[in-house]
């Protein structure tokens, strides 16, 4: 994100063109996780892995030498194809390297590792590009990868609790279905991306998405090898982790979307500043998720997941609270209780996703946790322009009104009812939360 501006200047573009880097890396990764998760289920997870690695290198070196916006975005969507595949199997490979009973403690390792490199990256990404160019960000990564790929190919195929792959025919209808679904969905949800493919009106896309859908799970019950086995959402823990994980996603993509203009226009924080309150929450997740893979794997993942909800729920409280004189550290305090909440959920709710499906499956877990991630970050951005436009009309008394800090009481105002959506929201995954059922994570029958 920050290599964005200096990206634009240097391919002579404007912000239209260099979003498109950023879009077509995101289609790509959402609209493929599931599919590859569950090609990674079929015919090995550590093969897709290493071949993720490989196409990521070689597209990072390729979005390194572009010459104009075209091959970056076209690299970039490649690139976007290969991190599909890594992280559509990462989970379920973690999962299968730890032994029965250590789900937690994996998918712990997991979200810390995630948060360790979100808190690093922008200041590495930063100083490359001060101190050398914008394309060494990507060029940085061409190491990185090689050195995966040498990882990925010292290491045989699974672990102690891996399954064999299943060697299944693929269901190519299925899995081109679920690409055009995931890709309605992301333009319905995404403002900027349905703008850049010139979609004004989204009512035909909404009825062509119905249509669309209604065939998918019409194929999918209908045949042997469906690429989405929509038995395994009558799996308790299954489905109600996936549903609570979409839902706080979405209020945690509402919370991302608003506060940083509270910080930057209404409080008048620096960028510089900012920057230092926004390393609170990966902090506060790297220390919370230890507790919550060991609390997991003894009690099971309701308890910490629950934590980490409540944790989401005072955050928004505090947000609701806010005003346009308060001190700065509320919002610094409410960024590191959303870090510390997604610490204990996301290390016990991952767990349960991809730890109560039969192992064979994993991989198509650890892709329903890719999307969920993704889509609820979007539909957050999306719920959050809304809420805060419609309550900004209502405070300013003026229709059509834009939300601005130029009328800082009227912002104020409106951002606390997008953290009124917020609290509902966390109320509602709450309560799902709770009744994912308890125990430990419950290891059903392997099936195809």
């Amino acid at each position: 994100m920050i290599s964005l501006p200096s990206m634009a200047k240097g391919l002579e573009t404007d912000i239209l063109g260099i979003s498109w880097a950023l879009i077509s890396f995101q289609l790509s990764v959402i609209s493929l996780s599931i599919v590859f998760g569950r090609v990674g289920d079929m015919y090995g997870r550590r093969k897709l892995f290493t071949l993720g690695f490989i196409i990521m290198t070689v597209s990072s070196f390729l979005c390194g030498i572009s010459q104009n916006v075209l091959q970056l975005i076209i690299f970039r969507a490649l690139q976007g194809v290969g991190g599909a595949m890594v992280e559509s199997v990462t989970r379920a490979l973690a999962l299968d390297s730890m032994p029965e009973g250590a789900e937690g403690k994996a998918s712990s390792i997991m979200t810390a590792s995630y948060h360790t490199g979100f808190f690093i990256g922008p200041a590495i990404g930063g100083f490359i590009i001060d101190y050398l160019h914008w394309r060494g960000v990507f060029f940085a990564l061409v190491p990185i990868g090689l050195a995966g790929i040498a990882l990925s190919a010292m290491k045989s195929e699974g672990g102690s609790s891996a399954a064999k792959p299943l060697r299944l025919s693929i269901d190519y209808l299925g899995a081109a279905l679920l690409v055009i679904l995931t890709l309605m969905i992301v333009l319905l949800l995404d403002r900027k991306a349905a703008q850049a493919v010139g979609l004004g009106e989204k009512g035909w896309l909404a009825l062509a998405f119905a249509g669309v859908l209604w065939g998918f799970l019409a194929h999918e019950n209908r045949i042997s090898s469906p690429i989405m086995n929509l038995s395994l959402f009558r799996i308790r823990m299954f489905s109600f982790s996936s549903i609570s994980l979409l839902t706080l996603s979405t209020a945690r993509g509402l919370v991302s979307f608003v506060i940083p203009f509270y910080l930057q226009e209404i409080l008048q924080i620096s960028p510089s500043y900012m920057g230092m309150i926004f390393l609170a929450p990966p902090i506060l997740s790297i220390a919370s998720a230890p507790l919550a893979g060991y609390l997991t794997d003894r009690i099971g993942p309701r308890v910490p997941a629950s934590i980490g909800v409540l944790f989401d729920l005072v955050s928004a409280l505090i947000g609701i609270s806010l005003r346009i004189d308060s001190h700065w550290f509320l919002p610094t305090l409410l960024l590191g209780l959303n870090g510390a909440a997604t610490g204990f959920f996301n290390s016990a709710n991952q767990a349960a996703i991809i730890g109560s499906v039969p192992k064979e499956h994993r991989g198509f877990a650890s892709g329903i946790v890719r999307v969920g991630f993704d889509l609820g970050h979007m539909l957050g951005v999306s719920l959050g322009g809304l809420l805060l436009t419609l309550a900004f009309e209502y405070f300013s008394g003026i229709s059509g009104q834009v939300a601005s800090a130029k009328n800082p009481l009227a912002f104020v105002s409106s951002m606390n009812v997008s953290f009124w959506g917020v609290a509902a929201l966390s109320g509602v995954a709450m309560m799902i939360s709770l009744t994912r059922g308890t125990g430990t994570i419950r290891k059903p029958a392997s099936r195809a």
